[in-house]
């Protein structure tokens, strides 16, 4: 089986791996405070798995200094790293993929400074072929281009992708990468938001995933790279 026609995998780390989004909603209520806003974490979580470019003027305007919010919000995310923990499962997941003969990609709007510690948190590098941030890419989710740049890396064919996430933007960029989604509900969206906006399947957790995965749309990709 050649790279260019083995099964490929993208999984978002933030909500879908790892259970950080409400962490991330954290840090970014203090830098914005910090810095004279006072946005709701309701409205900040909604807009957790955009890139920090998207995120900050979509939360306080294109006025706003967006460098300093963004370092803001690295310095108090740092503070909550020892706080990450991965869903239950989460690497047995990426394992079980790679061990059906997929290339298990990590595709993700979190910074290069962060991967680090949301990696140990997974404890999976043995099933990691490549991984893809937002510092690789000019535009983040939900622009197409971090996906993008994953397949690229790995050396994947886009007709045998399919993207793992839990957020409206992640589903909206792998479309716009002409890719499927299968979704999670650890990032706080819901069934029916994450199905609107186009993902063709929809599980509890990664855990749930992996107990359906011979019957699930990733199950199907991998079905023939044994």
């Amino acid at each position: 089986m050649t790279a260019q026609t083995q099964p490929g995998i993208l999984f978002d780390i933030d909500g879908t791996l790892v259970d950080s989004n409400y962490l991330h909603t954290i840090a970014w209520f203090r830098a914005f405070d910090s810095v004279g806003y006072r946005v709701p974490m309701a409205r900040i979580h909604r807009a957790i798995g955009m890139g920090s470019d998207k995120l900050i003027p979509s939360l306080i305007g294109d006025d706003a200094d967006p460098k300093n919010a963004d370092e803001l919000h690295g310095e108090h995310y740092r503070q909550l790293h020892d706080e990450l923990r991965a869903f239950d499962r989460a690497g047995d997941l990426l394992r079980a993929c790679k061990e059906r003969g997929a290339r298990v990609v990590l595709a993700t709007s979190a910074k290069e400074r962060d991967l680090e510690a949301l990696t140990r948190a997974i404890d999976a590098d043995d099933a990691i072929d490549e991984i893809t941030s937002s510092d690789d890419v000019d535009e983040s989710k939900p622009d197409p281009d971090i996906f993008q740049a994953a397949m690229q890396k790995a050396g994947l064919d886009p007709h045998e992708t399919i993207v793992v996430g839990d957020t409206k933007w992640d589903v909206e960029a792998a479309r716009r990468s002409g890719l499927d989604t299968v979704a999670v509900l650890t990032g706080g969206w819901s069934r029916q938001e994450l199905g609107d906006a186009g993902a063709v399947a929809v599980y509890d957790d990664v855990a749930d995933l992996l107990a359906n995965l011979d019957a699930s749309p990733l199950g199907d990709r991998l079905r023939d790279a044994v």
